[in-house]
């Protein structure tokens, strides 16, 4: 009761002497609590010219509440810069004119210099750990996340452990929905995508954890190249509002997609990451190159393209899982000519460069395939490819094809090609056993049906070898 009572009393006194104005403002002490009196804290001064903006909390990249157990990279323990409520409109595809020729050093500063902590390098455990030793060098602060599928080859999750290590940071691994997975494995089995193609998993386990893992940033770094996939990647840029995904404050164009390495070729990725001596997934000395989930992943043989190794079973145009479906180029595949050589719109101007030409190589077109297909002795054994231009399959074997026809050349075997794609792949499909491009058919000299080349080596010596056993 007397704490009381001191306590109105103190208060009136207080409440008069404001209202008489006996003390300055300057004079008002701050009240003492009880015994104790609040810490002084040192006054930090506005930063000159951001008075007007409002501090954001830091999100994580996996946009959920943060845990007290919860582990991040190094980065983001580290104090963000402070940013606008709504990123400042800028012309990307301007500065990706800016930086076409810049080096993937330059490119990679640039981004994390614009987007400080709400920027993080998407980590697949392949050879994009490039993009990690490119932000180290910048010297700059950096955040890195990974897609677990659950199904990765053993070997990923150690190199995973290697780079963290190694660069002394967190990965922040991103999981599929436990129910989403669940459902699917019980109604379609583990291995459905064999049958059915593999975009129905890969958006359970991949493009939708992703998606959750955007909406906590404002832009990403991937390791996407131009020579990467056939038909889908030709035309990165090395900046661009993502046509896809959504970044923090939602809707399109709030997501900004960095692509360092777009201009890179494969072969200079590898001389840089052998020159600085960074650790690399044990699989790339397996014969892997490009690598994903373990069910979908193989290593690629002698005249294979890198991407070959990924869902095998399917068209090369299929070959992307969904994560950058918005640098997919939609081609639209024209009609051949009369003679087979390449495909030329109404006004006569090519639209795709063919391939396998050589005075050693007979172009079939369609009735030319039927007429062999139809002889049941013929003069000679024939060697045929079933390939479109556009494959880089194709493109990556045609110097052994070639060299191959030249090698028969007066052997009494001849060598041709039939394109394929467009209106023909039906006919391929049902006729000429085409599954994939290329598809290579030896036709016997009296075995009306032709042989289909079983294997996925493309050196010249193994084609040599199937030719001298069937000749």
């Amino acid at each position: 009761m007397a704490f009381a009572s001191s306590s109105s009393s103190s208060s009136s006194l207080l409440h008069h002497s404001i209202s008489s104005h006996s003390l300055a403002s300057h004079e008002l002490k701050a009240p003492w609590i009880g015994s104790f009196r609040p810490v002084d804290r040192p006054v930090v001064p506005p930063t000159v010219g951001t008075s007007h903006r409002r501090r954001c909390l830091v999100k994580p990249v996996y946009a959920e509440p943060k845990r007290n157990d919860s582990v991040v990279p190094q980065a983001a323990t580290m104090v963000a810069p402070e940013v606008v409520d709504k990123v400042e409109t800028e012309d990307f595809e301007k500065l990706a004119k800016e930086l076409e020729n810049a080096s993937p050093l330059g490119i990679m500063d640039k981004a994390l210099e614009k987007f400080g902590n709400d920027i993080a390098i998407a980590f697949s455990g392949a050879e994009d750990v490039v993009l990690i030793e490119y932000a180290r060098l910048t010297g700059r602060p950096f955040r890195v996340f990974s897609l677990d599928t659950g199904r990765l080859n053993p070997e990923t999750y150690q190199f995973f452990d290697t780079v963290e290590k190694h660069y002394g940071i967190r990965i922040e691994y991103m999981f599929p929905d436990a129910i989403e997975v669940q459902a699917l494995v019980r109604s379609k089995g583990l291995f459905s995508f064999y049958e059915d193609g593999h975009q129905e998993c890969c958006r359970v386990r991949k493009v939708r954890p992703l998606r959750r893992a955007l909406k906590g940033l404002r832009a990403w770094i991937t390791g996407q190249r131009k020579d990467q996939s056939p038909g889908t990647r030709a035309e990165i840029p090395v900046v661009q509002v993502d046509p896809v995904f959504e970044g923090m404050d939602g809707g399109i164009g709030s997501l900004v997609k960095w692509n360092p390495v777009a201009n890179v070729d494969g072969k200079d990725i590898w001389n840089f990451l052998r020159a600085v001596n960074v650790p690399i997934n044990s699989l790339h000395s397996k014969g892997y190159v490009s690598i994903g989930c373990e069910p979908c992943t193989r290593p690629v043989l002698p005249g294979q393209h890198e991407r070959e190794g990924r869902w095998w079973w399917e068209d090369a145009k299929a070959k992307e899982c969904g994560l950058h479906k918005g640098n997919i180029k939609q081609e639209e595949v024209p009609q051949l000519n009369g003679n087979g050589n390449g495909a030329v719109h109404a006004n006569g101007s090519a639209t795709v460069t063919d391939i396998f030409n050589s005075q050693n190589l007979v172009a079939l077109n369609r009735t030319g395939i039927e007429n062999l297909a139809k002889l049941e002795n013929r003069r000679e054994p024939w060697l045929v490819v079933l390939y479109a231009p556009w494959c880089s399959f194709c493109q990556a074997m045609e110097g052994s094809y070639v060299e191959l026809a030249e090698k028969l050349a007066g052997t009494g075997v001849k060598v041709g090609k039939f394109r394929a794609d467009g209106d023909q792949k039906a006919f391929a499909e049902r006729e000429l056993q085409l599954g994939s491009f290329p598809t290579i058919l030896f036709f016997p000299k009296h075995t009306s049906r032709p042989i289909k080349y079983p294997s996925e080596k493309r050196d010249v010596d193994s084609l040599m070898a199937f030719v001298k056993t069937l000749q």
